[in-house]
């Protein structure tokens, strides 16, 4: 399904889109850099460069295939963009990162933008975290 999802979005299918959206599906819920996904692709004896790498990410993004993130620590990450709605949490100390849902907390969203007049078209919570020592 991976060359008619990259054809559905609208680009020609070739290697280094296969191997970059391939990546991702096999890791659903997970949050990558560039650098990290170069070094994961590079270690499986793959010849694709970085600035490939970065050419199919914007893409990609582009494309609505992947979300891009740039939490506090400045550096993007990308996931797989399921459709599906969740919020994150970043782990201050190790960048973890850390997706959840939770329906009270959407409800309430929901109520607070009421409260002031509003309806909530859309949201992006993040929580910075860090373990309790």
């Amino acid at each position: 399904m991976k060359g008619q999802d990259i054809k559905n979005a609208g680009l020609k299918v070739t290697l280094p889109r296969l191997q970059v959206l391939e990546f991702f599906e096999k890791r659903p819920g997970e949050h990558f850099s560039a650098d990290d996904l170069f070094t994961q692709i590079r270690s499986s004896s793959s010849d694709i460069g970085l600035a490939t790498i970065y050419r199919v990410l914007n893409q990609f993004e582009a494309a609505g295939l992947l979300i891009k993130h740039q939490f506090d620590n400045g550096q993007s990450v990308y996931e797989l963009d399921t459709g599906e709605h969740h919020d994150h949490m970043v782990d201050v100390d190790t960048g973890q990162v850390i997706e959840f849902f939770d329906k009270e907390l959407e409800d309430l969203q929901i109520q607070l933008a009421k409260k002031y007049g509003y309806k909530l078209i859309d949201h992006n919570m993040v929580l910075y975290v860090q373990k309790e020592k």
